[in-house]
């Protein structure tokens, strides 16, 4: 298995370095809508393993909608579309996290069907815009999702007893948690006092607003992070299977390894549009 993950991993690093350091910033936008399509894919077959073809009109349908927004050329009705998915991390979300298992997906598949179709193109969005402000601006931001996890892992196996939310993923932990956080804090530090006030988005935050209302701003990135992967954590129970697909082999499906991004990608693009 871990054989499997690591050439994997290989041959992701060995297409995407390339399309992200040597090529126009179009192509990382076609390496996302990719990516973001895959994880439309999994999306419609968690929610209806046997219907395979209307998997594939739900990716098709997601790519319509960027393709319309995109033709559209008017960035206030790509804003509401951020917006909308913001909102429904902030306000929904968690209610939904809080009923656990209690939910009948069958009954709430129609739910479901539609904010797949905000989520995912207002990912895809949000990574593009980030990446017009800058390659690092970009890479810098989402890191702080891979910085939180790697903090939750290491902290929960050390020192994890408390559940974060044992329904839905028993091995998170509350310790994990602030683990991750206190690492992302330690992560936006060293981005502000190494890297150039513009280049990121913590380093302009501070210099803009201070460093107090900063390190609020990477409270709560690190927070949806959880959200994000707790969530699909959820669907995948709720669905009854173990990884959104096997596209990745030895990694589960795309949206496995994105779930933490879906969340945190639109709030810091909007984040940025402050600045």
């Amino acid at each position: 298995m871990l054989k499997t993950r690591v050439i994997t991993a290989l041959v992701l690093l060995a297409v995407l370095l390339p399309i992200l350091f040597l090529l126009p910033p179009i192509y990382i936008g076609g390496f996302f809508l990719v990516a973001l399509l895959a994880a439309a894919w999994e999306w419609s077959r968690l929610l209806a393993p046997e219907a395979g073809r209307a998997a594939w009109l739900y990716a098709l349908f997601c790519l319509v909608i960027i393709l319309f927004l995109l033709g559209m050329q008017n960035a206030s009705w790509q804003f509401a579309l951020l917006l909308l998915a913001v909102l429904f991390w902030f306000f929904i979300a968690p209610f939904i996290l809080a009923k656990g298992m209690n939910l009948s997906l069958q009954k709430l598949q129609p739910f479901y069907v539609v904010l797949g179709l905000i989520l995912l193109p207002a990912t895809w969005f949000a990574l593009v815009f980030l990446r017009e402000l800058g390659l690092i601006f970009l890479l810098s931001t989402m890191a702080l999702v891979w910085v939180a996890d790697i903090g939750a892992y290491f902290v929960g196996k050390a020192f994890g007893k408390r559940k974060l939310a044992v329904q839905i993923s028993p091995g998170k932990s509350i310790e994990g948690a602030i683990g991750g956080l206190i690492l992302c804090y330690v992560y936006a530090f060293a981005c502000v006092y190494y890297l150039s006030f513009e280049s990121t988005l913590f380093g302009a935050w501070a210099i803009r607003f201070g460093w107090i209302p900063m390190f609020l701003m990477v409270t709560v990135l690190t927070a949806f992070s959880i959200f994000g992967d707790l969530f699909e954590s959820q669907l995948k129970r709720l669905a009854g299977v173990k990884d959104s697909s096997h596209l990745l082999p030895g990694h589960g499906g795309v949206l496995d390894r994105v779930d933490a991004l879906i969340p945190t990608m639109p709030i810091a693009a909007l984040l940025a549009g402050f600045i």
